[in-house]
């Protein structure tokens, strides 16, 4: 197998190969443009997601700076994503996120590792495995996901925290490592924010 063959495969590749560095090296020249677009260049920042990202639906908004080992190239975005500025992303790996997906600012999306046994980490080796969201889940600011992990649809994970293992549907999940505390409920289709009840007869 080649290196390249290896890195999908989610098996322990050189990360450093000639071959991968080439396919990978014009991505980064594109996400340096593409973080100099202005905030009104809407059709131009939906022009480089439909070009660049493995997939893309309609309606997605990134708040830039974008940051991204392959410039979004492995990414896998549903339709109406919205993310909030500086999302990272170790995209080595790919990343699937669902419809109505919404990221808070600094969230950190890392799908690639590297051994614990020292010789192989000394020899630049690393592998990735793919993350998974779900459509309309809510990940907060600050978040961090980590290699293999899948979100649940409707999952709200809360502000800073680090997931190390999946999150189920319909959880609110906080902490670190990120715990589920609790299942969204009927409160939350009462209460939008403590005691502040939501005003569903303005929002129809």
């Amino acid at each position: 197998m080649t290196e390249y063959e290896r890195m999908e495969a989610g098996l322990l590749y050189d990360c450093a190969d000639e071959e991968i560095m080439a396919e990978q090296t014009p991505f980064q020249d594109k996400l340096w443009e593409f973080n100099r677009l202005k905030p009104t260049d809407y059709a131009k920042k939906q022009a480089y997601m439909k070009e660049v990202f493995a997939e893309c639906g309609e309606n997605c908004y990134i708040e830039l700076p974008l940051r991204a080992n392959w410039g979004g190239r492995h990414f896998h975005f549903g339709s109406g994503i919205y993310a909030n500025a500086n999302l990272t992303a170790v995209d080595d790996g790919h990343i699937y996120v669902g419809d109505k997906v919404m990221f808070g600012p600094n969230v950190t999306l890392t799908t690639a590792n590297h051994p614990i046994e020292p010789g192989l980490r000394a020899r630049g080796l690393q592998y990735n495995k793919d993350i998974h969201i779900g459509e309309n889940a809510w990940i907060g600011a600050g978040a961090i996901i980590l290699p293999g992990v899948t979100i649940g649809k409707n999952a709200v994970i809360g502000a800073g925290s680090v997931v190390t293992r999946d999150i189920p549907d319909d959880a609110v999940a906080v902490g670190n490592p990120c715990r589920v505390m609790r299942e969204v409920s009927d409160r939350d289709r009462e209460y939008f924010y403590k005691s502040e009840r939501i005003d569903w007869e303005n929002l129809e």
